[in-house]
């Protein structure tokens, strides 16, 4: 069965989103081109995309914003995410050695910093919405029944949380964080009904984490 419309709005963002990353890392390094820059594709092309499938994101329409509570709940709960993302990076963590594949500096040293405002844009604004539309709304009530647009978040099971959490940390580095980040956005999702609450937690993670790596230098975080 081919995948409805709503799916595909939760699933070619993401894609799009995959195939700049394996772009910008398969670029070879020529004279006059800064495949960093390819990232700010991201901002135009998933951005447009988002932009464009908007009507099909009924659970990102303004009657299902968090409450004042809920969104000082999940905005915590992101803060939680973040200082244990940047505590669990010992090497028995780590699904490969960490690489730092973006460095928004030139040759001294200095900061570029209208990279740096692309990458942070991209990581606090843009991934948060493009993540929790793909990990948590499509693929984990899919994996409960394929009608996902059906399946309530309550009624997500076990099986359905573990798995898409386990392809979740499949696709980052640090993978008992991402084990950690990716329970906690969903159990919010879970809890509150809101998957606004999910995204509200995955960008203050993200948000925080951009601010402490530019500010540290630390960055194969990034």
């Amino acid at each position: 069965m081919p995948p409805s419309p709503a799916a595909l709005a939760r699933i070619l963002p993401f894609a799009a989103f995959m195939a700049l990353l394996g772009l910008r890392g398969m670029l070879p390094e020529l004279p006059g081109l800064d495949a960093r820059w390819i990232y700010s594709l991201n901002l135009l092309i998933v951005g447009g995309l988002l932009a464009w499938y908007w009507r099909e994101y009924g659970e990102l329409y303004r009657k299902n914003l968090p409450t004042a509570r809920e969104a000082g709940f999940s905005a915590a709960i992101g803060l939680v995410v973040f200082a244990l993302w940047i505590e669990l990076d010992a090497p028995w963590m780590q699904l490969t050695s960490p690489t730092a594949s973006f460095f928004p500096v030139d040759a001294s040293g200095a900061l570029i910093w209208p990279l740096v405002l692309v990458r942070w844009l991209g990581a606090a604004l843009l991934v948060p919405v493009m993540e929790e539309l793909f990990w948590r709304s499509w693929l984990m009530r899919w994996l409960e029944s394929p009608q996902f647009e059906a399946v309530a978040p309550q009624r997500v099971g076990l099986k359905a949380i573990a798995l898409s959490t386990f392809v979740f940390m499949l696709a980052h580095t640090l993978w008992l964080a991402a084990i950690i980040a990716g329970l906690a956005y969903a159990l919010l999702y879970i809890r509150t009904g809101k998957l606004w609450c999910a995204v509200l937690a995955h960008a203050v993670t993200n948000g925080a984490l951009g601010i402490w790596v530019v500010q540290t230098r630390q960055w194969q975080f990034w």
